[in-house]
């Protein structure tokens, strides 16, 4: 099962809604990380085996900076959709798609309900 840790650029319904659909995922606030520079979000995110699931783009700028294999981040860019419920729901429905190309290492970008994948390390 794939773990995920929902950065602040998203809601924490979203990893309510994650857990309602069996997965395991944590909210950064619940951590107590509300306010922590995205770098020590990787680095957690690395340490606990977890996917990064956020709005931030600068995540794949710090990924691409490191050069790193993990953690796997999933870039939601789905502007027009800003309910937290919707976007869960997309999550959930995408998810199963994606779990290999998260287990292997990936930067996960959706955008207009489309799936685009990147190997990690990003070159």
């Amino acid at each position: 099962m794939t773990a995920f840790l929902v950065d602040n650029s998203m809601s924490p319904v979203i990893a309510r809604l994650l857990v309602t659909a069996g997965e395991d995922a944590v909210h950064v606030r619940d951590l107590g990380m509300a306010a922590a520079p995205d770098d020590e979000i990787l680095a957690r995110a690395r340490d606990e085996g977890r996917v990064v699931i956020a709005a931030d783009t600068d995540f794949g700028t710090l990924l691409a900076r490191d050069g790193g294999r993990s953690p796997s981040v999933i870039l939601f860019r789905e502007r027009g959709m800003r309910r937290p419920a919707a976007q869960g729901e997309l999550l959930v429905r995408l998810l199963p798609s994606m779990h290999e190309a998260l287990e292997a290492g990936s930067l996960v970008v959706i955008f207009r309900g489309l799936v685009r994948i990147r190997p990690l390390p990003i070159g």
